[in-house]
């Protein structure tokens, strides 16, 4: 072969090279960019839960809703001030329930110029306060509780300490003057608790609200509360992080259209409920039967 055909032959061969490598980084770069598209279409949203039962019924909920629509979603189980916090670093995206005007004041008033606290609540008629069996017909309010310490050994008997409700439960002992201590452990134990004295009648003063579902459990009833400290009706908001509305628009709306009445909402939790093991199933099976007032949080 000579040296021209053997120059020719070289240099076609390098240009069939280059054209190759062209023509892989071009498909490259298609293929990233769609996998980085894709990648953004399944971004998850992030949902703070608390484990009350309410909590666990909606959150479960919206999981269920979302994921239908095509919504990856995580719930992540964390306290009220850690929620706040993350919703305020945009490390959060929802959290579902803040109780106002009075419970979850303090994380309000501290977060309000970072979050986004919604105008209208999803439930309306909400209660909180201190609570004893029916059977303790002698005390009916707060004022009765320190002539009768010795009967609850001075102790009221509470949950998660960053909750606003024991927050709130601290300026109760300090404004009737409460020679009681408050009792911190989670929500679980504070039940287990309550269930186990109610069996065996004996007392027991815890700070409660409804909704809950141990009222539908044991009967309890609220103590009078004549110095407000705990308010009157309380009202449950959504609260998001900064650009969460931007970027899921859709989503949005819907949250901000969502609202629920005492009984949707007992029957969502006891579905939920039924479905311990696997509590979107039960969310499911809710939405399956009031698909009518989903339908209208979607318009």
């Amino acid at each position: 072969m000579s040296f021209l055909k053997r120059s020719l032959l070289i240099i076609t061969t390098m240009v069939l090279l280059v054209l190759a490598a062209c023509s892989e980084s071009d498909s490259s770069g298609e293929t990233n960019g769609s996998n980085e598209a894709s990648a953004e279409d399944k971004d998850t949203i992030v949902i703070g839960q608390i484990n009350w039962p309410e909590n666990i019924a909606v959150t479960n909920m919206w999981k269920a809703i979302l994921e239908d629509k095509g919504y990856d979603v995580n719930l992540k189980l964390m306290e009220m001030g850690p929620q706040m916090a993350s919703i305020s670093d945009g490390d959060l995206d929802i959290a579902p329930e803040v109780w106002l005007p009075v419970q979850d004041k303090s994380y309000y008033e501290e977060y309000k110029d970072e979050a986004n606290f919604e105008d209208e609540p999803w439930y309306r008629k909400g209660i909180v306060g201190l609570a004893v069996p029916e059977y303790m017909e002698d005390i009916n309010s707060i004022e009765d509780l320190n002539a009768n310490k010795g009967k609850f050994d001075s102790e009221i008997t509470g949950f998660e300490p960053g909750a606003g409700t024991m927050k709130k439960t601290k300026d109760v002992i300090n404004d009737y003057d409460l020679d009681y201590n408050l009792i911190e452990s989670s929500e679980a134990a504070m039940i287990a608790t309550i269930q186990e004295k109610v069996e065996n009648e004996e007392p027991v003063v815890a700070p409660l609200w409804k909704p809950h579902d141990i009222f539908s459990k044991v009967d309890l009833k609220f103590l009078d509360d004549p110095q407000k400290t705990y308010g009157e009706t309380e009202k449950i908001y959504m609260a998001s992080r900064d650009g969460f509305q931007s970027d899921y628009e859709d989503v949005y709306q819907w949250m901000s259209n969502w609202e629920l009445t005492d009984d949707e909402l007992g029957d969502l939790m006891v579905s939920v409920q039924e479905h311990e093991d696997n509590p979107v199933k039960g969310a499911k099976k809710w939405i399956d039967n009031n698909q009518d007032v989903v339908d209208e949080w979607m318009e």
